[in-house]
C-alpha cells in the first residue's frame, strides 16, 4: 500500500500524478492512521524545512513516520525537503530535523551562486542500489539549502553546483532525493518505479 505523505508544504498531488502515470494506485496520508498499514511512504517537500517539520508535529506524523520508516522498516522516499529535514539540522530558519540520519543542511554560498538551484543537473551515482542501476544522467532540481551527510555510506547520489553536494542518500529502507523525480522526465519516473518495486 503506498501512501504519500499530504501537508501544507508539500506538493503531493503532482506525486500522486506520477505514481499513476505509472499505473499504481496510491492514497494520501493525513494522519498516523493513514501509515499503519503501509508499505511504501514516499514524503515529497516545497518550501522549507522547518514549516515541513512543523506542518508534521501539527498532524502527529513525526512519532508515526519514525515508528513506520525506523521499527518497522517501512520502505521511504523522500524529495526535496523530503531528503532534507531527514538529518539533524537545518539552517534555513534554525529547524532542528528528524535526525533519522546523521548530518546538517546548509545554504548555497551566495556570493558565488544563483539560488534557489533552477534546472536540472547532472548527478553521478556513487553506489548501485535495488532501485536503480547507477546510471548517470540528469534530474531537475529547485533547492537554495543541501544536506551535509556526516556518514559518506550514506551518500547515493551527488551533483555539483560550484562544488559537490548531496544529490540523493540512501540507507538500507530509506531513500532520497534532493532533486525531483516526479518532474525529471523518463530517468525520473523510472527511479520512482524502481523503488515501487521493491
Amino acid at each position: 500500500m503506498i501512501k504519500i505523505v499530504d501537508y501544507k508544504a508539500g506538493n503531493a498531488p503532482s506525486v500522486m500524478n506520477a505514481i499513476s502515470h505509472l499505473g499504481y494506485e496510491a492514497d494520501f496520508a493525513r494522519g498516523p492512521q493513514d501509515i499503519v498499514a503501509a508499505t511504501h511512504i514516499i514524503l515529497p517537500g516545497v518550501g522549507s524545512a522547518k514549516a515541513t517539520m512543523d506542518s508534521l508535529r501539527e498532524t502527529d506524523m513525526v512519532n508515526a513516520l519514525g515508528n513506520a520508516v525506523l521499527q518497522k522498516k517501512v520502505y521511504f522516499l523522500g524529495i526535496c525537503v523530503g531528503m532534507q529535514i531527514l538529518f539533524e539540522h537545518s539552517e534555513e530558519e534554525n529547524a532542528d530535523c528528524l535526525g533519522w540520519l546523521k548530518g546538517q543542511v546548509v545554504k548555497f554560498d551566495v556570493s558565488k551562486v544563483r539560488v534557489p538551484q533552477m534546472g536540472w543537473n547532472l548527478v553521478h551515482f556513487e553506489k548501485n542500489t535495488i532501485t536503480y542501476d547507477g546510471q548517470n544522467d540528469f534530474f531537475y532540481f529547485v533547492n537554495s539549502y543541501y544536506a551535509q551527510p556526516e556518514n559518506r555510506s550514506d551518500l547515493w547520489g551527488i551533483a555539483d553546483y560550484n562544488g559537490p553536494f548531496a544529490a540523493a542518500v540512501c540507507r538500507d529502507n530509506i531513500y532520497a532525493t534532493q532533486f525531483h523525480v516526479e518532474k525529471s522526465g523518463e530517468r525520473g519516473l523510472s527511479l520512482l518505479n524502481d523503488f515501487l518495486c521493491l
